[in-house]
């Protein structure tokens, strides 16, 4: 017990030590959940099922059993209003509900979990449901922002970077000027991704070309440790320029904008920023890219995922549609 820190030395009180000795597993568990997309949809997953069998405190999941977490799953199979929910959709908040009762048992607050041995629906493991864009749509999109203005500079580096290297839109806002590197000669983005693990993609000479011409005119290049694709105009604050741009206005105010101006939107059920990310990885495959090696660089942790993207056997030009004569 000498050995011990003096009290005085703590950071926390007295109080605040007790409480946190007692928050519960369930609140643990989510509070342990880094990425903040992730564990807002499993508080909603986790709400909506305590909702539906009327679960009031979290104490009383201890008493939930396999049967209700079947008739749960009956009931989001059922629901039609606004829309069905997808399988994936479906699947999803299974997991979520079951992600809770592993880390409850590891806890001993709970015997057993109940999510464990209740069957989820299929999921279609061939192909993605994210649509990707044919090369002319992508050229169309990428010559879509005009050349001759500092939004239309930048906006044509954002839509190069998403579209040779398939990054997502958050890792696209988190990139540094510092970031764009030099790896053995070649130009590399250090690219900070999820659960914060660091990959290096080499950078397309096309859209390096268009990250100097932006950075030239943007003028804040040298700025090492300042974002590298900022907002052209400030509507909120007379401060400079200098924050990242927001990942939601990747979407609202670029691919939407460019999207609808060209006619791709109308052309494409479903385009959203994602969509890039799968234009590029199905493009990449198709011109025999090793699957390997585009996990890798889409920064997936299972190749089952990467799978997702690859669309080479169900490609409509090999269609036999295109072989019937009459």
């Amino acid at each position: 017990m000498a050995d011990l820190i003096p009290v005085k030395n703590r950071s926390l009180t007295a109080a605040q030590y007790g409480a946190l000795a007692d928050v519960p597993p369930e609140i643990e568990w989510l509070a342990n959940i880094t990425n903040p997309k992730t564990r807002r949809a499993y508080k909603n997953d986790v709400s909506e099922f305590s909702a539906f069998t009327g679960l009031r405190r979290p104490a009383e999941l201890r008493t939930v059993t396999r049967a209700h977490v079947i008739a749960w799953r009956k009931d989001l199979e059922a629901r039609r209003l606004p829309e069905p929910l997808s399988a994936a959709t479906i699947r999803r908040k299974l997991s979520a509900l079951s992600s809770l009762f592993d880390y409850l048992c590891e806890k001993n607050a709970v015997a057993g979990n109940p999510v464990d041995g209740v069957k989820r629906p299929l999921a279609n493991g061939n192909e993605g449901s994210t649509p990707a864009l044919g090369d002319a749509q992508a050229r169309k999109l990428l010559d879509a922002p005009p050349e001759d203005t500092l939004k239309g500079k930048r906006d044509r580096a954002i839509l190069a970077t998403l579209l040779y290297h398939g990054l997502r839109r958050e890792e696209l806002c988190g990139l540094r000027v510092r970031d764009i590197q030099s790896r053995q000669g070649v130009v590399h983005f250090r690219v900070k991704g999820k659960r914060d693990k660091i990959r290096f993609v080499p950078v397309h000479a096309a859209a390096q070309r268009l990250i100097e011409e932006y950075l030239t005119l943007a003028g804040h290049g040298a700025d090492v440790a300042g974002p590298l694709f900022r907002p052209v105009k400030n509507n909120r604050s007379p401060e400079k320029l200098d924050r990242p741009l927001d990942p939601a206005s990747v979407y609202r105010n670029i691919l939407r904008k460019y999207g609808l101006e060209t006619g791709i939107s109308a052309e494409v059920n479903g385009l959203c920023v994602h969509s890039l990310r799968a234009t590029a990885a199905t493009n990449a495959l198709s011109h025999e890219a090793d699957i390997a090696k585009v996990q890798e660089w889409l920064g997936h942790a299972n190749v089952s995922t990467t799978r997702l993207y690859d669309r080479r056997k169900t490609r409509p030009e090999d269609s036999p549609t295109f072989r019937v004569q009459y």
